[in-house]
């Protein structure tokens, strides 16, 4: 199921599944600005996520040295939640406290942690029945990720976190639950896999639609 990618992106469709693939290596690369995004990051990041980036901080701070997370986010997506941060959580958007040129230094010291891309297989179009969602999130996800989203401090992420659902698609959030991250409490979720849980990848699809109705209920 996995495959190291060096180069272009790979896009696979067989019926109703495809591969995503969201990031490309490259031969070479700016040791600059690594360097200083090193330094950065045990300025800024460290005490949360970790000496080594696994969320191994003294503080709550999630895993981002973690090939899953990874392979499935890009270099704008890392951006966009170092810039805009979490509002309501210990993780505050840098946007006022780093330049574009160290934010760019700090999201190139974290790629540098990637060794291999993997590809993902998610449905191409993800919809779901939301109230089913709900009685499965209730099932298996409340008790890491708090009653309706909110989040557990060192357990599980805010998923009803507004800069969460905005810039985070579906569809990451689909591989999230079905291939979990490793060396973290999320363990894979997509029948098969050697996750307890063993769900069908409509009932990850009906997850997602409820964690998506989050989303909406906070302009209610």
């Amino acid at each position: 199921m996995k495959k190291i990618l060096i180069g272009s992106y790979i896009l696979i469709t067989v019926g109703i599944i495809f591969v995503i693939s969201q990031n490309s290596f490259s031969s070479t690369k700016d040791v600059k600005s690594i360097q200083a995004g090193e330094k950065l990051y045990k300025q800024q990041c460290a005490a949360c996520h970790g000496e080594t980036g696994k969320g191994e901080g003294e503080k709550a701070g999630t895993s981002l040295n973690n090939k899953q997370f990874l392979s499935t986010f890009s270099d704008k997506d890392l951006y966009n939640s170092v810039k805009f941060g979490r509002e309501g959580t210990p993780m505050q958007g840098y946007k006022d406290k780093l330049s574009e040129k160290q934010l760019k230094q700090l999201i190139a010291y974290m790629r540098n942690w990637q060794e291999e891309q993997i590809q993902f297989i998610a449905p191409i179009k993800i919809e779901g029945d939301p109230e089913n969602g709900k009685r499965l999130y209730g099932l298996y996800c409340l008790s890491c990720h708090g009653d309706a989203g909110t989040g557990k401090v060192k357990m599980g992420t805010a998923l009803a976190n507004p800069q969460y659902l905005q810039y985070t698609t579906d569809k990451q959030i689909w591989i999230g639950t079905a291939y979990g991250r490793e060396q973290t409490r999320m363990n894979p979720s997509l029948k098969g896999l050697e996750g307890v849980r063993q769900l069908k990848e409509k009932e990850i699809s009906d997850v997602v639609s409820y964690i998506r109705s989050l989303q909406n209920k906070r302009h209610e």
